[in-house]
């Protein structure tokens, strides 16, 4: 192609100040200013930031502050325009910390309970749930309460024991954040006539609570690790959780158990968040047991729960690092305290890579937190190392890894990312690193 004298003048002018030539503009960087409750928004774990860095070889994360003071614990964390919120065993008992995102300085702590729950690996689990001026946080002795985001101050409170003779179905405390939803905010006490509950948030008031019986041989009585997701399965709003009994729907109007799915359930620990995607959901949990996905559909008054497949511990666990669906595939670390990058799809249970055979380990050691961001995976392992990987399906896509400024036991806290910032807890500290690109 020729072009005239003053056409390419002008062109040589644009390649001298170094302007592209293409008249594709480059995408804009967006930056999200909310990561309200667990796994951010609708519970999905993705970030909607966009312009982040996709190659940590050639440029790794900085670290932008540090903060201390946050206790023992295992929580993540929960963010609203520039204030971050967690939960921590504190000297004088276990509390809500608030956090200023632009420095890292604590603003408030308000103690939960004033001893510190005794169960194994002690330290907070909780990732609060914020919701307009109020905030909402389970301590690990099984007690939901109402927060003031502006300062702490405890509006409300009920105790699962107390209330509706809750229990856990194994020793390590109580780890549900709870879900708001509309005017209602929603929980696991784990008793059997309240396996459920839905509280008007305002002012804690139960407005219903799910009654089970016989949810099958597998697993134990009482609240699982797990949290709640909403599902329009079969055209019926419900709430979707994980017990010690395995997978249940509830009908979200009056708390109606719908169905209730036994084989994923273990008598340990059932952790991960399960799926939702359509009129399907798909779980997983560790210590032997597997995955799988089921089908839910309209039946009569209620919905029917059918197994579509079931992989067994081989093929696919995730012990409680989470999952994430990402154009139809599943992406989590396989293994029970394994971690191993997995990517499965979901339709069909087919391993697309990640196989044995495959000798993808992972860059660190241990069971791999996750979150999605830009396209990419961040795989946050047990050791202290995090590694970026490309969310696709055409193979394992190492962009490169780091280990975090500071690894003071079990990295077990998911690494959240928001406003162009990662956010990692790490027991008493929380590390905030710059990742726009």
């Amino acid at each position: 192609m020729s072009y005239s004298m003053p056409v390419r003048l002008l062109l040589g002018a644009l390649l001298v100040c170094g302007l592209p030539l293409s008249s594709k503009a480059a995408e804009p960087t967006k930056l999200s200013k909310s990561w309200e409750q667990w796994r951010g928004p609708n519970r999905l774990n993705h970030s909607s930031d966009t312009g982040l860095l996709k190659d940590w070889n050639a440029t790794p994360p900085k670290l932008v502050w540090t903060t201390t003071g946050l206790g023992k614990g295992y929580a993540s964390v929960s963010i609203k325009d520039n204030r971050l919120f967690t939960t921590g065993n504190l000297p004088d008992g276990q509390a809500v910390i608030a956090i200023n995102t632009d420095d890292g300085k604590i603003l408030w702590k308000t103690n939960l309970v004033d001893l510190n729950p005794k169960h194994g690996y002690p330290g907070a689990r909780c990732t609060p749930s914020i919701d307009g001026d109020r905030l909402y946080a389970v301590s690990s002795n099984g007690a939901i309460s109402c927060l003031s985001v502006e300062d702490g101050e405890i509006i409300w409170t009920k105790n699962f024991e107390e209330e509706w003779d809750g229990k856990m179905m194994s020793k390590w405390g109580f780890s549900e954040s709870p879900l708001v939803d509309g005017d209602l905010v929603i929980c696991t006490p784990g008793g059997k006539k309240a396996m459920m509950v839905a509280l008007d948030k305002t002012t804690g008031k139960e407005v219903w609570k799910t009654s089970v019986s016989d949810l099958g041989e597998k697993g134990k009585d009482g609240a699982g690790y797990s949290s709640i997701v909403i599902s329009n399965a079969g055209g019926v709003k419900q709430y979707v959780q994980l017990t010690g009994r395995g997978l249940i729907g509830v009908r979200a109007s009056d708390g109606k158990l719908l169905w209730n799915y036994n084989p994923v359930a273990n008598g340990v620990a059932n952790i991960p968040t399960p799926i939702v995607s359509g009129d399907y959901v798909f779980t997983s949990t560790g210590y032997g047991t597997g995955s799988a996905l089921v089908k839910l559909s309209k039946e009569g008054d209620g919905i029917k729960a059918e197994e579509v497949y079931f992989l067994d511990p081989k093929t696919l666990q995730n012990h409680h690092g989470g999952l994430i669906l990402y154009k139809d595939h599943i992406y989590c670390g396989h293994g029970h305290g394994k971690g191993f990058p997995i990517c499965v799809e979901l339709k069909t249970g087919k391993v697309i890579w990640g196989k044995k055979e495959d000798k993808i380990r992972g860059e660190g050691s241990g069971s791999a937190a996750t979150t999605l961001a830009d396209g990419h995976l961040i795989f946050r392992y047990e050791s202290g190392d995090l590694a970026l990987i490309e969310a696709t399906t055409e193979g394992y896509k190492l962009k490169g890894s780091f280990k975090a400024d500071q690894v003071l036991g079990k990295a077990w806290a998911h690494p959240v990312v928001c406003g162009g910032k990662l956010y990692l807890r790490e027991q008493d500290v929380l590390m905030c690193y710059d990742l726009k690109e």
